[in-house]
């Protein structure tokens, strides 16, 4: 993955985030296990903060509407964001960092 986000709402693979250099991932991890799953090497695992979440539903919302996945609709009926884990390459976050702080230079 090298860019935008993605939902995954099904299980992953051992070795998920290897390879990924941009985007955002949200992962559902009903478990806990999640991070014992993923590639470490590329990426952080964080908390949704309440942009996160906002965006996470608006795609969850549109998911279950387009193809009618019992999986979205349980998660949307019983929604709790602190399920899904945030997966951000650690040069992305920097790039965010880098251009947020750019932007506030060119604000003042």
């Amino acid at each position: 993955m090298t860019g935008g986000r993605v939902v995954v709402i099904g299980p992953t693979g051992r070795n998920f985030a290897a390879g990924m250099s941009g985007g955002i991932a949200y992962v559902l991890d009903e478990d806990g296990r999640f991070a014992s799953r993923c590639n470490h090497s590329l990426v952080g695992l964080d908390a949704l903060g309440p942009e996160d979440e906002d965006k996470l539903l608006r795609l969850l919302v549109e998911h279950a509407a387009r193809t009618d996945s019992a999986v979205a609709a349980r998660l949307l009926d019983d929604w709790d964001p602190a399920v899904f884990v945030k997966v951000l390459p650690h040069d992305y976050r920097r790039a965010l960092v880098e251009a947020g702080a750019e932007l506030e230079r060119q604000a003042a």
